[in-house]
């Protein structure tokens, strides 16, 4: 069954059933339900948990997968909702969305955060809604997720509902950006990590109708709003960003747009990233202090977990890492030319997985790991060290060369 978005009708004939729907749908929102088991432990530092937002579209319910990271105590906590982004493929195959860094510098400054997966992503129910080349269309249809969320937050106590921060990160950028036009009580600025949707393949002028919803957007939003867009951005690069920021601003919005210089290989995912924190904290911290918010650090908040190196082998010793079979060695050489942080998991059934950056890659290269294993995975190398200890418990490799053998057979 697909879900539609509540479409305007007869308001003589449609208004008792609406109300109902609108009252049923509130008060379910009290009971959100925990989310499904998943094979991904929670982070007990940040007390992560993950829930099932009700929201009601049309005459139907759906679920909203939901992160929630709190700092200790009962609160009210100002908050952050964070929304995520889309990538390629199909929006049921993305994991949960988690944003563990950005986290982090929020949690322990007294903040929680909100991560809400949109209708049709991960294990949210109901269909994602593809407006095709329409990007005003596309912000303005995520937004009605968002909105779901922010009324889940009304009900909670924790909630300090009158200072929310609404941010996003590329298509959840579009989406704060939308949302911003809704003047919804309480919001008190927006922040558009490198916001947009790019479109591949097909003749579609996608950038121009991106440049058109940012003005319409602009037109209708009177929030304030910071930007980060970096100079090597592989999706929006810097000609498009200020395009992006002068329609916006001439529309009548009010943006301060950041743009910042190369960041690694890709300056699209540097609000995933620890190193970007550098970039993005003090801008944001400005920000906050104009619109009141706290910035000052009142809680202390544990790091990743740092994983012992081992002597196993040198981090570059291909021939040294154990199960892998066929040309999956070429996949740690594929490894070992990406930046830090990264992870290289393998399992005893031959499954590997590596991750470079973002979130937590420790974490996302054990999960992906173990979606194609019936055995645990296990980390063989972390940023520049191998931290392998094999089933004897010995971190020294009995019978690998101690020079590099990158060269292959």
């Amino acid at each position: 069954m697909k879900f539609l978005p509540i479409q305007k009708r007869d308001a003589k004939k449609s208004w008792t059933i609406s109300a109902v729907f609108g009252a049923l749908a509130f008060a379910s929102s009290l009971f959100a339900s925990p989310a499904p088991a998943e094979a991904v432990s929670l982070d007990a530092s940040l007390n992560e948990q993950v829930v099932m937002i009700p929201a009601a579209y049309g005459m139907a319910t759906v679920e909203l997968e939901t992160t929630i990271f709190k700092p200790p105590g009962e609160g009210p906590f100002p908050v952050v909702v964070m929304n995520h982004g889309k990538a390629l493929g199909n929006p049921r195959n993305q994991n949960r969305d988690r944003f563990v860094v950005l986290s982090r510098e929020f949690v322990k400054r007294g903040y929680a955060v909100v991560i809400p997966m949109r209708k049709g992503f991960s294990k949210s129910s109901g269909d994602y809604v593809d407006r095709g080349c329409d990007m005003t269309g596309h912000g303005y249809s995520q937004a009605e997720d968002l909105q779901s969320a922010l009324d889940y937050l009304h009900t909670q106590p924790w909630a300090d509902t009158n200072r929310v921060i609404v941010a996003g990160q590329s298509y959840g950028g579009l989406t704060a950006m939308a949302f911003g036009t809704r003047h919804y009580p309480g919001v008190k600025g927006l922040i558009n990590f490198a916001g947009g949707l790019k479109m591949h393949g097909g003749d579609c002028r996608w950038q121009q109708s991106l440049v058109q919803a940012f003005s319409a957007y602009g037109a209708k939003t009177a929030l304030p709003s910071i930007w980060f867009y970096g100079e090597n951005d592989n999706h929006f690069g810097p000609e498009l960003a200020a395009r992006l920021h002068n329609a916006y601003i001439q529309a009548g919005g009010n943006a301060r747009l950041v743009a910042y210089g190369a960041f690694k290989k890709d300056a699209h995912g540097m609000s995933g990233s620890r190193d970007g924190v550098k970039i993005w904290w003090p801008e944001t911290e400005k920000f906050l202090r104009e619109l009141g918010m706290p910035t000052d650090t009142v809680y202390a908040v544990g790091n990743e977990v740092k994983v012992p190196k081992t002597e196993y082998a040198a981090i570059d010793n291909v021939e040294a890492i154990p199960y892998l079979k066929g040309s999956a060695r070429e996949q740690y050489r594929v490894f070992l030319s990406k930046s830090t942080p990264r992870a290289f998991a393998v399992s005893p059934t031959g499954a590997w997985s590596w991750a470079e950056d973002g979130d937590d890659p420790v974490e996302q290269a054990l999960q992906d790991c173990q979606k194609n294993s019936s055995e645990p995975c296990r980390l063989y190398a972390v940023d520049e060290h191998v931290v392998w200890v094999d089933d004897a418990g010995t971190a020294t490799a009995a019978a690998s060369p101690a020079t590099s053998a990158l060269t292959g057979p």
